[in-house]
């Protein structure tokens, strides 16, 4: 696959458009441990773990926008229910984190807290497979990993995403934003890990079909659709919470041995 400069969408206009940084944090909850991952000069990211055991799936989540890690407390412990670890960092500017926002850095720091967190749990000698999952503007974090970082990865999981670039293209001409578009499905479809896309059936920010069109283009043989029966954008766990954790653990469950 090409490499494409995607640093034209950090413009001003893209940015200001797509970003809605929240400042939020919490006190540590029992059991869980808060973490700064060092991005840039001066730039370190807030992040978050649940752990519940070395020998479990961990999942590496990035979040929707207008979220925060620390807004995770009260659905974290929904994935230690299904034996699941669970660690979500901030993206620049939002939580406690440092920075501004852009679509190049929000890319390139997931590489970074990737990194991070694979050190980490060695340190901690946690030993079980690592997923990444990427809720709505978390894709984009998301899809980079698996797409950069695939033979370190059990699988990927995009919940309520779709290979779209949004709202990142505001500014540019049609033609620029066109090409970009191109490029970006391109690299989405290229994924070739296990894949989970769940989704619910009445997105009425990313379109059914746009999700279903993603899983149906993905290169992997391996790879699953959950469609949330009656489920919009937001609440798909709310909506189905049974189906949703369900399909998590029978992913993690079946791609743990990779």
């Amino acid at each position: 696959m090409t490499t494409v400069d995607f640093s034209v969408l950090d413009n001003l206009e893209g940015s200001s458009r797509s970003f809605y940084p929240q400042r939020h944090w919490t006190e540590t909850p029992e059991g869980a441990a808060d973490y700064g991952i060092a991005v840039d000069n001066g730039v370190v990211l807030s992040s978050r773990f649940y752990p519940v055991g070395r020998e479990n799936p961990t999942v590496l989540f990035f979040y929707g926008n207008g979220e925060t890690a620390a807004g995770y407390d009260v659905i974290a412990p929904f994935y230690n229910q299904i034996g699941a670890n669970f660690f979500v960092a901030d993206y620049r500017g939002y939580g406690a984190s440092g920075g501004r926002p852009t679509f190049t850095t929000m890319l390139a720091d997931a590489r970074l807290v990737l990194n991070w967190l694979s050190g980490a749990l060695a340190e901690l000698k946690f030993t079980g497979p690592v997923y990444v999952m990427g809720r709505s503007m978390g894709r984009h974090a998301a899809g980079e990993l698996a797409v950069t970082a695939a033979d370190r990865i059990n699988g990927v999981i995009i919940e309520s995403g779709r290979p779209n670039l949004g709202r990142f293209t505001g500014g540019l001409d049609a033609q620029s934003a066109e090409a970009l578009e191109k490029a970006y499905h391109e690299k989405f479809y290229s994924i070739d890990i296990p894949a989970l896309v769940i989704h619910g059936q009445w997105d009425e920010l990313a379109p059914l079909a746009d999700a279903v069109d993603m899983h149906d283009k993905m290169r992997s043989t391996e790879k699953h659709l959950e469609i949330i029966p009656g489920a919009g954008h937001n609440d798909l766990m709310y909506v189905g919470i049974q189906q949703y954790f369900g399909a998590l653990k029978t992913f993690m469950d079946r791609y743990a041995k990779l």
